[in-house]
């Protein structure tokens, strides 16, 4: 498949609306960690539409966005916003820590077909809520794009408070609050603040999913659809049509996956164990990247339980399938005997 290169024309990212499953996308890498696995990247992204997925957001946390260089950041919105060439709506995270950076980079994912971008407040040495505000305010003013506020504090130590929110929402392009922070009253709060404008709430806590779309959330991102598209979307669809019976015993099906990635004793976090999972299921997810570490074979026992559950995605167990990546293997025995300056 030939993949452009070239930016999209500007004049064709009008505005889309983003609802239901959006799914944060988990990055493929090599054998590795640190090269990404475009093919694979690509043949996931199709997975995904072909599930019947609502929308994709690139360059997620789930994305390992963090621990990507400035110019795979780049490379991974050129390949993929072509390749996706309007099918669903696209958001693309450009969180820096400058307004100049952070206008760069929303600037260039607009170039390349992007409908929203989603930013995270300032974070480490962050600035007061009048220096919050003011990054917002530059972006959107330079940035020819729906604005999705992201707010997870307990991550980036700064908090969109409901207060801000209300200020926030003064700013025409300011379209969307991704809310992270894990409680179902702020979310209501924050629907009933965003009544009568032109802003609508996500979540993106997963183990809320049903609870979020019911107290009126118009849509999840998602991690945790990078291992279940086909449940997720079900679960919309029941909400969508009313079926809450049917929407909550799917729910019950669904559960024991999404809470275990979100909170769970064996130190597996919500990135690794996502990629695990998703490998799992039948898609070529690759390692982490260092400084994630790989799950456990405990943690991978607990996991294979927790899909054994899904309807779509996990009904046989025999079909799970899990790649142990040459870094996993001792690899705190390994580490412990590396010098500090070996950096393998």
């Amino acid at each position: 498949m030939t993949i452009a290169c070239m930016p999209a024309d500007a004049s064709s990212t009008g505005t889309r609306d983003f609802r239901g499953v959006v799914v944060a996308l988990a990055m493929p890498m090599d054998p590795t960690g640190e090269s990404i696995d475009e093919p694979a990247l690509l043949d996931h992204i199709d997975w995904l539409i072909d599930a019947g997925v609502h929308a994709i957001l690139v360059l997620s946390g789930t994305g390992e966005y963090a621990y990507l260089r400035p110019e795979e950041r780049r490379r991974v919105v050129e390949l993929c916003l072509p390749h996706i060439d309007g099918r669903i709506p696209v958001m693309v995270q450009t969180s820096e820590m400058s307004v100049s950076d952070t206008i760069d980079t929303s600037k260039h994912a607009v170039d390349f077909g992007a409908d929203s971008v989603m930013i995270l407040p300032p974070w480490l040495e962050s600035p007061s809520d009048r220096g919050v505000l003011y990054h917002y305010e530059r972006v959107a003013q330079n940035v020819a794009a729906d604005i999705v506020l992201y707010n997870t504090p307990a991550a980036s130590g700064v908090e969109i408070t409901p207060a801000m929110y209300r200020q926030l929402l003064a700013i025409d392009n300011v379209r969307y609050m991704k809310d992270s922070q894990g409680d179902l009253s702020r979310i209501q709060k924050l629907v009933a603040i965003s009544e009568g404008t032109n802003a609508q709430v996500l979540c993106g806590v997963d183990p809320l999913a049903p609870y979020a779309l019911m107290a009126g959330a118009v849509g999840m991102i998602w991690g945790c659809a990078n291992i279940m598209p086909h449940e997720a979307v079900m679960l919309v669809e029941h909400i969508d049509n009313g079926q809450l019976d049917e929407a909550l015993a799917l729910w019950r099906q669904m559960w024991p996956i999404n809470a275990f990635m979100w909170e769970n004793d064996m130190d597996v976090g919500f990135l690794p164990g996502v990629k695990a999972a998703t490998e799992m299921v039948g898609r070529q997810m690759g390692p982490v990247r260092r400084p994630q570490m790989p799950v456990s074979a405990a943690a991978r026992l607990a996991i294979e339980a927790g899909l054994s559950h899904l309807p779509t995605n996990g009904v046989d167990r025999s079909r799970l399938a899990y790649r142990a990546w040459n870094d996993e293997q001792n690899w705190l025995v390994r580490g412990a005997s590396h010098t500090q300056g070996d950096a393998s």
